[in-house]
């Protein structure tokens, strides 16, 4: 069954959501059928590429019209959510950057099975890490630690490859009415608005997973052997 999601690096309950999905997957006896797609999604597609803002609290201050001690208190209750779920968030150092190419290389993992991977270095390397996102250096890393090769990234970011893609996914949030993200959809059928507690993505799950196994049973096989050749070159 799928799940997609559409996310921000730049979107620190998304991080959170990651995580309590995560946590719901791990008690659900199904998880090894749920194939998780990550979807594209720009909370501010105007964000300079070059870094312009000294961290998270100067940019919303700057963004909001609010003091920077204003942002400091506004996202107190956001890094505490995040400690809760054992994540670090740390937006004194976080480097706020244009997440577009980010998400080219999400696409590129995708391909590969790594996105899961990929979307997880991405968010430690902004939020924990105070890394540039949008850098290609930073960029190659976190795609190179999760097991994409250096060159497929370097041909992406010398290209425009996955930009459609990522165009496509932020047309499907508006078509499909995504007013904000984390945005879970499951089996295309139930959703999960913003980043709520790991029971309420289970129950979803359970719900949405019964109804899709009943339409996908198991194939169940009665099977009358004879002679074969198997993948290890062997015919026996």
């Amino acid at each position: 069954m799928k799940i997609e999601i559409w996310s921000d690096i730049m979107c620190p309950f998304c991080y959170i959501g990651k995580k309590h999905l995560e946590t719901a997957l791990k008690q659900f006896g199904d998880a090894d059928a749920i194939d998780v797609v990550w979807k594209s999604y720009q909370l501010d597609p105007y964000i300079p590429r070059n870094p312009e803002y000294k961290n998270t609290y100067a940019y919303l201050a700057a963004s909001k019209g609010m003091s920077y001690d204003e942002a400091k208190r506004m996202t107190a209750g956001v890094t505490q959510a995040a400690a809760n779920a054992g994540l670090t968030l740390d937006f004194e150092q976080a480097v706020v950057a244009n997440s577009f190419d980010a998400h080219r290389l999400v696409h590129l993992a995708q391909t590969q099975g790594l996105a899961n991977a990929v979307k997880e270095g991405l968010f430690r390397a902004h939020f924990t890490e105070g890394k540039d996102v949008n850098s290609r250096e930073v960029l190659i890393a976190v795609g190179t630690a999760a097991g994409v090769a250096e060159a497929e990234i370097a041909a992406v970011l010398d290209s425009e490859r996955y930009s459609d893609e990522v165009a496509h996914d932020i047309r499907e949030a508006r078509d499909i009415g995504v007013r904000g993200v984390p945005f879970f959809v499951f089996n295309r059928k139930y959703a999960v608005s913003g980043a709520q507690p790991p029971d309420v993505f289970l129950q979803t799950l359970e719900k949405s997973f019964a109804e899709w196994r009943a339409e996908n049973p198991k194939v169940t096989l009665t099977v009358t052997k004879g002679p074969t050749c198997g993948p290890d070159g062997r015919c026996e």
